[in-house]
């Protein structure tokens, strides 16, 4: 709804409290004033220049309530009502566009201005029959006017009406002669009458006054392609070659006629010259070797061909990272890490604005276990992109993994405030700020940051083994570790690392001989019976159950693989058992 503007309200409010002079004096001054006509045209005059001001500053809104209040004075003004039409047109409100356009015109019939307003403001709401009907007016009054009659054409052809339309662009094409626009648009309206060889008819009009125009054949190649006509085709791409003999719509399109006969030698000859033409959009070739990524997990050979034309996209775009991205996820797809890291690299070199590329730097060097690398591009991430949630949890992971507890703790409540983060990849950040809080001797936090991954994510195998163990270190809370515990195990029961933990919750609850139970079920295992922490729990275990040679025998193994905790060197001496309070 338009805004009602009290300007005049308020003038004669000004003048009602303004002084205090006799009702009938004051009432008198204030209807002379208001009723002057010399009063009421300076009023409109100044509202009429600031609406104007209003749109030229693009201040739309604005200026359409200073013409509502001008029109409050003036009412008979056809060019008020024109303006409002084009100020609703901006505002994106067509239904108050036409109403004002109608007014206009109906109000001066004999401006071509108002009428043409009046013909947009039908299009914008979608009466292409009545805009259409406009121009047809205007064509009648101004006949020397080949634009008008255009116009006619454009809008039956918006409606439908297509033989209407063509009949148009006919008559139009006698006056103009052969126009490339109306070439075009009589051409795409046979089409959709299905009078393919009058379409090309149109095209080929175009060839014979532009034989040296190469777009024109591959226009009437397009025109046969779409329609089946597969000799007719080929023929006209072969001419566009002779044309321009690297042009890569004509090398494209034959390249595909090849693959179909199951000519691969053909289909691969014309797509390596398309690809090595520079004036081929890089965005096209980068759209036509993405399905060769999925294409190689079905057949081997297509990882070959994929990176044969990435190298040619680098070879005709060497300054463009989409390029090196390209081959990038080619290399990373297949595994080739190390190639990938070459061309990512190369990539944020020559473009670093694009986050998706610094993913797959983090992505890898943490696949690859490469804390040093990681924490240098995710804190590069975490600056150039601070909104970017993987930016702060790779960092955070990197600087755990380099034992900066602190750091990671920080980066991870960073990555904590940013909303577009998955629910899974925020238990993650739970779950390592309660590794992280845990080795900083955070225990309340840790617990609380544990508790909630539990609460997003409450079957993870990991958080419930960690959380557990670290509670049984603690000796707080067992009857909840051992529940953790045991669910952990339940996930994933083949896990010797979650039959330890559990065998060591047991062992804190004084339950020696379930212990026992499992912590030899987890040295069933050849890798555990390596573990020295295993083989130092299972004499911790075995002395408490009063078997203590054998206590010995264990503990002395664990420190012939490498177990490095503190009480374990009293242990053997002292030829007792000493509680450990961390797990080395």
């Amino acid at each position: 709804m338009i805004r009602v503007s009290v300007p005049l309200l308020l003038f004669s409010i000004l003048f009602s409290t303004a002084c205090r002079t006799p009702k009938s004096a004051t009432t008198s001054v204030r209807t002379h004033i208001i009723g002057d006509p010399a009063f009421i045209d300076q009023r409109a005059d100044s509202l009429f220049f600031a609406a104007e001001r209003s749109k030229i500053l693009g201040d739309y809104r604005t200026a359409i309530t200073q013409f509502s209040d001008y029109l409050r004075l003036k009412k008979n003004n056809p060019t008020a009502y024109y303006e409002l039409s084009r100020l609703f047109v901006e505002v994106h409100n067509p239904g108050y566009a036409l109403g004002f356009a109608r007014r206009a015109a109906i109000m001066d019939t004999t401006n071509k201005w108002f009428q043409i307003t009046l013909a947009d403001a039908f299009g914008v709401n979608s009466m292409y029959d009545s805009a259409a009907n406009v121009y047809d007016h205007l064509a009648r009054q101004y006949p020397d006017s080949d634009e008008y009659l255009y116009n006619k054409g454009m809008f039956l052809a918006k409606a439908e009406k297509n033989t209407a339309a063509l009949e148009v662009f006919d008559k139009l094409e006698q006056k103009t002669g052969i126009v490339e626009e109306l070439a075009f648009q009589k051409q795409r309206l046979l089409l959709k009458l299905d009078r393919v060889d009058d379409a090309a008819a149109e095209i080929q009009k175009l060839i014979n006054q532009n034989p040296g125009e190469t777009r024109f054949y591959l226009v009437l190649g397009d025109i046969y392609n779409a329609n089946d006509r597969k000799e007719e085709a080929i023929a006209i791409y072969h001419t566009a070659l002779a044309l321009d003999s690297t042009n890569p719509r004509a090398l494209i399109a034959l390249a595909g006629y090849a693959k179909k006969e199951g000519d691969h030698a053909g289909y691969w000859a014309y797509l390596t010259r398309a690809f090595a033409n520079p004036d081929y959009s890089i965005d096209e070739k980068v759209a036509y070797v993405y399905p060769y990524l999925q294409m190689q997990e079905i057949d081997s050979s297509k990882l070959k061909e994929g990176l044969e034309l990435a190298q040619l996209v680098i070879q005709a775009h060497p300054e463009e990272a989409k390029a090196y991205a390209l081959q990038a996820d080619m290399y990373s797809q297949s595994g080739q890490l190390d190639s990938a890291l070459v061309d990512y690299n190369k990539a944020v070199t020559l473009d670093s604005t694009r986050f998706s590329v610094w993913y797959q730097l983090m992505w890898i060097y943490s696949r690859r276990e490469d804390p040093n690398n990681l924490l240098r591009v995710s804190t590069i991430v975490s600056t150039k992109f601070p909104k970017e949630f993987m930016g702060h949890y790779f960092k955070g992971v990197a600087d755990f993994l380099l034992q900066n507890y602190p750091a990671a703790i920080d980066a991870l409540n960073n990555a904590l405030q940013i909303n577009n983060a998955e629910k899974g990849m925020k238990a993650d950040v739970y779950s390592l700020l309660g590794d992280a809080y845990h080795a900083t001797g955070q225990h309340t936090l840790s617990d609380s940051s544990y508790d909630r991954a539990l609460l997003i994510t409450p079957n993870d195998a990991s958080v419930l083994n960690n959380y557990s163990y670290y509670l049984s270190l603690r000796g707080e809370q067992l009857d909840k570790a051992e529940s953790m515990s045991h669910r952990s195990l339940e996930l994933e029961p083949a896990s010797t690392n979650y039959m330890d933990t559990y065998a060591w919750v047991l062992f804190r609850l004084g339950k020696y001989e379930q212990a026992k139970q499992w912590m030899e079920k987890a040295l069933q295992s050849k890798d555990a019976l390596q573990n020295p922490n295993m083989l130092e729990h299972y004499g911790d275990i075995l002395f408490n159950l009063h078997e203590v040679d054998k206590a010995m025998e264990y503990w002395r193994l664990a420190k012939e693989k490498g177990a490095t905790s503190v009480g374990l060197a009293r242990k053997i001496a002292e030829k007792r058992y000493i509680l450990a309070t961390e797990r080395e």
